[in-house]
């Protein structure tokens, strides 16, 4: 039987038609990019983290200068390496009950709500097996959303290599100013940790008095962006302290050994240059 191309039936099944056939061609493309956006996904993180730790150069053959960096996992309560499988993903086990610890609002002055109770590691170890740069995943809420980043630390624990943000919604020109390579560009060299051993790295609301005692420990803020400044110091004291990767800085610092074994495996040594 003809269909009367210009009734009311005859409009809604060429209109049902027109969106099967689309649903189809965009799921079809969705599930053949998948590798490719996985691959790019990848490809990504691994240019943030060679960023972070200063070892990225434009042009450069990101996979083959990721070689050097190692993948580890550490048991955020003690310090410890553990052993999880490469598929494990940070941010999915922050969001399961079952992989995370939820933390009281006193705790939680990054605003993350849920920490896992397993982070990543990369450490960047030079051909003798020597840890030059140890590089933390850190995350915390600016003005407008979570920022996403890296922090590296040089061999000593507490010098800071590099700071950037891989993902986040801050306001260009204003919180956005974290990507800004000049702001960027004073987080190497500063200080985590006083002479007391105490954690004194701060980021200021203001500019940092470079004749002060203090200023070796501390970050300009970012001008107009009081709520985002904020936010980078909470999380930078968040990720630093006892219920972030505190307790595995500690046991790097004080390694006697100028080492840290926390398993039989040989796989679990790590050497630590000082």
């Amino acid at each position: 039987m003809a269909i009367n191309k210009d009734s009311v039936g005859g409009t809604l099944l060429v209109a049902f038609l027109v969106c099967v056939v689309c649903a189809i061609v965009v799921a079809t493309a969705a599930v053949g990019l998948r590798p490719l956006q996985d691959e790019n996904r990848v490809l990504d993180m691994r240019m943030n983290v060679l960023q972070a730790a200063g070892l990225y150069e434009p042009g450069m053959d990101v996979n083959a200068a990721f070689e050097r960096i190692q993948r580890r996992f550490v048991d955020l309560d003690t310090g410890e390496f553990v052993e999880m499988p490469e598929s494990y993903d940070q941010r999915r086990a922050a969001r399961d009950p079952a992989t995370s610890s939820r933390l009281a609002s006193s705790e939680d002055i990054a605003s993350i709500r849920n920490r896992p109770d397993v982070a990543e590691v990369y450490l960047s170890v030079s051909d003798d097996g020597d840890v030059q740069v140890i590089i933390l995943p850190v995350s915390g809420y600016g003005l407008w959303s979570t920022l996403h980043g890296f922090l590296a630390l040089g061999s000593d624990v507490n010098t800071v290599v590099g700071l950037g943000f891989y993902e986040h919604a801050e306001t260009p020109g204003l919180g956005g100013e974290i990507d800004n390579p000049r702001w960027k560009g004073i987080w190497p060299g500063k200080e985590l940790y006083n002479d007391s051993g105490d954690l004194a790295i701060e980021v200021l609301k203001g500019t940092v008095d470079s004749g002060a005692a203090s200023a070796k420990h501390q970050i300009d803020g970012l001008a107009g962006a009081t709520l985002t400044t904020k936010g980078v110091d909470n999380l930078i004291q968040f990720w630093l302290g006892s219920k972030g990767f505190g307790p595995f800085l500690e046991r790097l610092r004080s390694a006697s050994t100028n080492s840290v074994d926390d398993s039989e495996d040989d796989e679990f040594t790590v050497s630590v240059v000082n």
